[in-house]
């Protein structure tokens, strides 16, 4: 198995470009497929799960061309695929399957579609049954209510009324609504239950109105789609940067200093996942938008809060919520995502089971997580992906905890995002140490080459002494690793003008003491003091931090035992595979 190994880093800042959005290109490839005239598409996701579709289309007669870069032209067929009898191959990509069965279900046509195992254990029985009540022959070739599926041609009956349930994903009721202007007749399409993941069907809805198609609602329980209606190209549409990628961005900022901006989304964004910034705002994050982007920096105080949300309106941004968990204070509770079950894997058990690796104290509910912040990181955790692009992007973040972290099967991310990790990898300070003996003068050296290159200098063995000055004076034991632990999760240190501050006190001369060097061998023995003062640089508040800092670098440093550390600008890591 391949494998990429982050290296361990502390903070986080810069500008991303995001890449288009999944959702909008999906339903403006198909879109223009079944309009009149011809689309112009600027800036189409190029990933796995597009690819997937524009090869179906293929397949079905449409000609499309690419043009330069993300551009491409799609030549619509007026609501009649050309091809009348195909086989189609779909992966995972659920934006792909499940539109495309109900506008083949509607079409006359002999088909079979089917996926990548996971895709045949997604359930689409509630779309299924819903085409039925249309008329339509859609059977299923292995388990029922799961893919793979076969369509054979049948006497539609447009119009009137038909019914899908709305609990176990918002994909079912937009595909009904992408596929029935294609009859010409009017209908209804009611929801029973609760519809989640709403805002992906305001996408829907607003991508419709732009291909001619205006969808009269009465509130979340029934959609009217007008008699005589017909998708007729509006010349040419842009894809908006996916918003979902932005919460991996946006949380970098929020965990590990910042600013990190994003470009492509902001408050002018039909997605619903833009209101992730709101949640990490509730966390304390410092967060600012624009039309076109979001910027998100640490809380002023430095650590982020613990939140209890209900996530029905952000399900896919919500996984990077539950990976910022781990920087908060106290026990964040993520509810109402039960939708997570049934994606490209298991999400709750799957980021239960990644989360519990790092070293945090998770619960999982049917249909919700709990996780409580601030945990011992355990360096080097090695953290499977489950074939599922989001579980790889979220939990990339945990090295920001300034530890390593093994990622396996990195390349899942091709599904949505093929250059994440290089993306985020522009992003970061990691570290490099300079090590020696006593009195070697690696502290000269590293001083040095900080000034020299503009970067933070971190003396990590002074971080060492003042947690040993800060138990001495508290009475508390340089054998008693959990209290020492506990004390370096909160050091109240300042470095300002060349002096170390301890509580607001001058502690520059008092870590000198032959009792505090002697008691920082003993402090940093402790594993836990050790990962406590990993995450340090990113904790102290602006303008605390120890060193200068230069234009596009950042604070680092992983404090090792007798070392002192100072950020690098590459932060790629390594990738091979396992002998």
């Amino acid at each position: 198995m391949e494998y990429l190994d982050l290296a361990p880093a502390t903070h986080a800042s810069g500008t991303v470009r995001l890449p288009g959005s999944k959702s909008i290109s999906n339903r403006f490839l198909l879109l223009a497929a079944l309009a009149e005239g011809e689309t112009a598409i600027r800036d189409l996701l190029l990933s796995d799960d597009v690819e997937r579709m524009l090869e179906a289309l293929k397949a079905l007669g449409i000609d499309w061309q690419r043009g330069e870069d993300n551009d491409f032209i799609v030549r619509g067929a007026a609501g009649v695929f050309p091809v009348k009898q195909a086989e189609l191959f779909l992966g995972n990509a659920g934006t792909a399957f499940r539109p495309l069965t109900a506008a083949l279900a509607l079409s006359g046509g002999d088909y079979r579609l089917s996926g990548v195992p996971r895709m045949h254990e997604r359930p689409i029985g509630d779309l299924v049954d819903a085409l039925r009540q249309l008329g339509a022959d859609t059977r299923y070739l292995g388990n029922a209510g799961f893919p793979p599926l076969e369509i054979r041609p049948a006497a539609i009956r447009p119009g009137g009324r038909v019914t899908v349930r709305g609990e176990a994903s918002s994909q079912f009721l937009t595909a009904l609504l992408l596929a029935l202007p294609t009859t010409g007749a009017g209908a209804t399409v009611e929801v029973a239950g609760e519809l989640i993941s709403k805002p992906y069907v305001e996408i829907t809805l607003n991508l419709m109105a732009r291909f001619g198609v205006d969808v009269e609602r009465d509130g979340w329980r029934a959609f009217r789609i007008p008699a005589g209606a017909r998708y007729r190209s509006p010349g040419t549409v842009f894809v908006e940067g996916d918003a979902s990628a932005a919460s991996y961005f946006l949380a970098a900022g929020a965990i590990a200093g910042g600013p990190v901006r994003v470009e492509g989304v902001g408050r002018d964004s039909i997605q619903g996942d833009v209101r992730f910034a709101e949640a990490l705002a509730a966390m304390g994050a410092q967060v600012s938008m624009g039309p076109n982007w979001i910027e998100a920096r640490a809380p002023a105080g430095g650590r982020l809060k613990a939140i209890d949300l209900d996530c029905n309106h952000i399900p896919d941004a919500a996984m990077t919520l539950a990976v910022a968990a781990l920087f908060a204070e106290g026990t964040t509770r993520l509810r109402n995502i039960a939708s997570w079950r049934v994606k490209e894997t298991d999400r709750l058990a799957a980021m239960a089971a990644e989360l519990r690796k790092l070293g945090a104290t998770v619960e999982e509910g049917g249909d919700f997580i709990a996780v409580s912040g601030r945990p011992t990181f355990i360096p080097g955790a090695s953290i499977d992906t489950y074939d599922d692009h989001r579980m790889a992007m979220c939990l990339s973040l945990a090295c920001l905890g300034g530890v390593p972290l093994r990622i396996n099967d990195p390349q899942c991310v091709n599904k949505t995002f093929p250059d994440y990790f290089e993306r985020f990898a522009g992003l970061l300070a990691p570290v490099i140490a300079i090590d020696g003996p006593s009195a070697s003068g690696k502290g000269t050296v590293a001083a040095l080459v900080a000034e020299r290159l503009g970067f933070h200098y971190l003396d990590s063995g002074a971080l060492y002494r003042l947690v040993a000055l800060a138990a001495i004076r508290a009475g508390v034991s340089l054998e008693d690793g959990e209290s020492l632990a506990r004390i370096a999760e909160t050091l109240p240190a300042r470095f300002e003008g060349g002096r170390i501050l301890l509580g607001g006190t001058d502690a520059t001369e008092a870590i000198r003491s032959e009792e505090c060097s002697a008691g920082s061998s003993k402090v940093a023995a402790f594993p836990a003091v050790r990962g406590a003062l990993a995450g340090a640089p990113a904790r102290l508040p602006s303008g605390a931090r120890p060193g200068r800092r230069g234009p596009g670098h950042g604070v680092g440093g992983v404090p090792g035992r007798r070392s002192q550390g100072l950020p690098h600008g590459d932060a790629r890591g390594a990738r091979g595979t396992p002998p």
